[in-house]
């Protein structure tokens, strides 16, 4: 029998431990463009170590729930951003660290216009679209050495939603 969690909706306090949401709650910063258009300034707390920032395009296949979750994964050489291309919500799976060792395990479901930045070394879900689209712009780390680590849940979990 696998456990189960439920997701709740991304919180900006909430997943503060394991990196931050990139979204435009609040003021703008400054208003640009002859005041056309207003920049939520520097929204996320990019690490690169040794590397350089890189901008890829994923197309991960949408997912159903409830929603088996089997593995974590992180990077301990650099953050990772996802950024989706639709306004279709995510689901977004993160972990504590035990002793290097995912622990207790978080989950939260996006809402229209939320992106997310995981802090290096936050063990993680895989990417998982819940909409038609599964199309994402990914900022992370590009540079020598391995930078991913996998941990296969000795049980699955069921992550729900509400």
């Amino acid at each position: 029998m696998s456990a189960e969690i439920v997701a709740r909706p991304l919180d900006p306090e909430a997943f503060h431990a394991f990196g931050d949401v990139i979204d435009t709650s609040g003021a703008p910063d400054k208003v640009i463009n002859q005041g056309l258009c207003g920049r939520f300034h520097d929204r996320a707390r990019l690490d690169f170590g040794d590397g350089h920032a890189g901008i890829s395009l994923f197309d991960a296949v949408p997912r159903q729930m409830p929603y088996q979750l089997d593995l974590l994964e992180r990077h301990p050489a650099g953050s990772q951003a996802f950024v989706p291309m639709s306004p279709d919500p995510f689901l977004v799976i993160v972990a504590e660290d035990e002793g290097d060792r995912p622990g207790r395990i978080n989950a939260f479901v996006t809402a229209q216009g939320q992106a997310v930045n995981l802090l290096r070394g936050t063990w993680h879900g895989v990417l998982t679209p819940l909409g038609p689209s599964g199309l994402f712009a990914v900022i992370d780390r590009i540079g020598p050495g391995d930078n991913l680590e996998e941990y296969p849940l000795p049980r699955p979990v069921m992550v729900t939603l509400p």
